[in-house]
């Protein structure tokens, strides 16, 4: 039975987890090409990233209250109540990208004040305006990533992202380094190729899905009848703790970006490079535990609990195969990996020290995603919100800054901080599943 659910994820996880790796490409491609101006340009990108991330998670968050729903009402077969999760999705999404967008504009305007290297702190915020842009088109083609999620129509929006990166390539060559005529605008350029290339992947998304054939049965067009407020307030219930429980843990990074910065441009280069390389197979883990979602949801929609522990159980044992290889990955090539981003010695040499620690939390890193998505299926939101928060801001970053400041541990003793904090949450998430369907079933 584990055997052929496991089958059953792998064929949902790949198309998810490949259009997140092509999301994710973007980022790294963003570094890699940043990188090469220099160490001051990484480490403002690093920093205007980190910031932005704060509140591009709770955006992402909030607009995955719609894959649940939208599953649950498949799995029953109600076709128009998947049109209705979508159109009000629409409302509370967009309206959320407009608040996201002014909150981002404030954080670029507070990186002065948080003790930053001189020389980043104006292309750091300049950058992170312009990214600020690309939160419209991103909330746009998430609301219709995630209904398609709960459909099972999961190939268009992987093809547009890799398509997307073509365009990210395209545009920071032009930008970034001053190409055929355009204006060399360095990290600044970074930020006009993502929202370029956040802008195709909404209207793209948006065209496949009206047109196609497959998706009229559930109405995906704007053709919206009245306000629905019971599903907005089912949609935020699951929106806004989702959001949250993104933003304690990217937070929790954010603020190990921060002090990294305290240590100065080096340490902060180096922080980052490890950081977009965990990243990568981080999202491997979310493709999987997104995977988890649908499963799990439409389990629940059919109150087949045997189903869901199957599901749950299956991708956190997958998820943990993968995470291991990944670990293995990062120790074996940890001296040329960073090679990617840049040339200076003494940022290589840092950055290898904390490729190992992220080798050792990875399975961590992939348990507490999954632990998410299951929970998430199950629309337990509440506890699995104070868990994230107890162990990145309670446990974690507590940990971190004594290894670093108060044991001279440096940038690796924020590292091992944030090891702390993935295995704890990992843990008290599965364990949460693992009760909540024990006394389902009874």
């Amino acid at each position: 039975m584990f055997k052929k659910e496991t089958n059953k994820l792998i064929l949902l996880s790949i198309p998810i987890t490949i259009g997140q790796l092509g999301q994710m490409l973007m980022s790294v491609v963003d570094n890699i090409m940043v990188g090469k101006i220099g160490a001051q340009a990484l480490a403002a990108a690093s920093i205007a990233n980190a910031l932005f991330m704060l509140v591009m998670v709770v955006g992402f968050g909030v607009t995955i209250a719609v894959t649940p729903l939208t599953a649950m009402a498949y799995s029953t077969g109600n076709d128009k109540e998947c049109g209705v999760v979508l159109r009000q999705g629409l409302i509370v999404n967009m309206a959320c990208a407009l608040l996201f967008f002014i909150l981002t504009y404030i954080l670029a305007e507070l990186i002065q004040f948080m003790n930053q290297p001189t020389e980043i702190i104006e292309p750091a915020a300049l950058y992170m305006k312009v990214l600020g842009l690309s939160l419209f088109p991103m909330m746009l083609f998430q609301t219709y990533r995630q209904f398609a999620e709960g459909v099972s129509f999961l190939k268009p929006a992987m093809i547009i992202t890799l398509l997307a990166n073509l365009i990210n390539i395209l545009t920071n060559w032009l930008f970034i380094y001053g190409n055929l005529g355009m204006p060399t605008l360095g990290v600044t350029g970074a930020g006009i190729a993502t929202v370029s290339s956040r802008t195709f992947m909404a209207i793209a998304l948006m065209a496949v899905i009206v047109r196609s054939p497959k998706m009229k049965r559930f109405d995906p067009t704007l053709n919206y009848r009245k306000i629905d407020f019971p599903m907005i307030k089912r949609l935020l219930s699951v929106g806004i703790p989702a959001g949250f429980q993104y933003f304690f843990e990217v937070s929790a990074f954010t603020a190990a970006s921060i002090m990294a910065g305290w240590m100065g441009t080096v340490a902060l280069a180096a922080h980052q490079i490890a950081l977009n390389l965990a990243s990568i197979s981080f999202m491997v883990a979310l493709g999987i535990s997104a995977a988890a979602t649908i499963r799990v949801s439409r389990a629940m929609g059919r109150k087949d609990i045997p189903a869901m522990r199957r599901a749950g159980f299956g991708a956190t044992l997958l998820c943990g195969c993968f995470m291991a290889a990944a670990g293995l990955v990062f120790i074996l090539f940890r001296n040329y990996l960073p090679l990617l981003y840049i040339n200076e010695k003494e940022v290589i040499e840092i950055s290898a020290a904390l490729l190992v620690i992220v080798a050792f939390f990875q399975i961590s890193d992939g348990t507490q995603a999954v632990g998410l998505g299951i929970l998430r299926g199950m629309t337990d939101m509440k506890i699995p919100t104070l868990i994230t928060l107890a162990a990145y801001w309670i446990i974690g970053l507590p940990s971190g800054y004594l290894l670093a400041f108060t044991f001279n541990m440096g940038i690796t003793g924020i590292w091992y901080g944030l090891l702390v904090s993935l295995t704890a949450s990992g843990i008290l998430l599965i364990l949460r599943f693992h009760t909540q369907t024990t006394s389902k079933r009874m």
